[in-house]
């Protein structure tokens, strides 16, 4: 989210993937330019920086230069369930160490959401088949785009034995329901934002209040530029099965609680 946020990922997340011997990492872009949508320039920013996979969300395409560039760079993913005309990928293969596959993709949610997106649920669905866990893929990953934290749920139940991870991003609030379902699949209904938390959801307070005060803009929405918490989730995979074996919840910095994994995987 902002400035703030970009800074805590290029600094910390170096260091998270030599401390915690990562082998995939996804970050969640789309907030990080002024908070609306994702620049060529700061996407670099991310991928130098140590991630191996960006996912985009309804943001997607505020900063226009995106709209060219998600077609040159593979690594950026937008929702599968966007207009079909839509630039770039929903869903791909991605390379990781050992020869070993992992499969990423990203959907929204249609629960309190402004456009009228096509249904998540036979998105995901359909992007999975080719996505064999323990087979064709080491690992998979399905970032949630979305509002409600039922439907967010209800699509970590639908892929359920189906993918390592079903994690929730939008809402900017890092939830406390880390956890792995019955059929091995980690799931988090938030992961949260890497951001300043004295805020409005990372924005400045004072535009956000005056607008629920009063019903009316005074000015623009500005990111909060106060010390950020890197948020997210950590999860172990089973190498031969891609389910779950661990899942915690990261909050790193800033002004939240802290929350680590206490050793890196076996």
């Amino acid at each position: 989210m902002g400035r703030t946020g970009r800074t805590a990922i290029a600094s910390e997340l170096p260091r998270l993937r030599r401390d915690w011997r990562l082998d995939f990492v996804v970050v969640n872009g789309e907030n990080a330019t002024g908070g609306m949508g994702l620049s060529p320039a700061h996407a670099k920013l991310l991928l130098d920086a140590g991630a191996d996979a960006l996912t985009l969300g309804d943001h997607a395409f505020d900063q226009r230069e995106m709209i060219a560039f998600i077609e040159q760079e593979p690594r950026i993913l937008r929702p599968l369930n966007f207009a079909r005309s839509a630039p770039g990928q929903g869903a791909r293969f991605f390379d990781a160490p050992g020869g070993r596959r992992v499969f990423v993709a990203q959907v929204l949610g249609r629960v309190f959401m402004k456009q009228p997106f096509d249904d998540p649920f036979s998105a995901i669905e359909a992007a999975l088949r080719p996505a064999t866990l323990g087979g064709t893929a080491a690992a998979v990953i399905v970032d949630v785009h979305a509002e409600a934290t039922s439907e967010k749920m209800a699509l970590g139940h639908w892929c359920d034995g189906r993918a390592s991870l079903v994690v929730g991003t939008h809402t900017h609030v890092p939830t406390a329901d880390t956890q792995i379902l019955g059929r091995g699949t980690a799931y988090q209904s938030d992961a949260g934002m890497c951001g300043d938390y004295d805020s409005v959801i990372g924005m400045e307070a004072l535009e956000p209040l005056t607008r629920f005060v009063t019903g009316m803009p005074k000015g623009r929405f500005t990111p909060a530029e106060g010390p950020a918490t890197l948020c997210g989730i950590f999860v172990e995979t089973d190498d031969a099965t891609g389910r779950a074996r661990r899942a915690l919840a990261v909050r790193l910095g800033g002004r939240l609680s802290p929350a680590a994994p206490d050793s890196a995987p076996d």
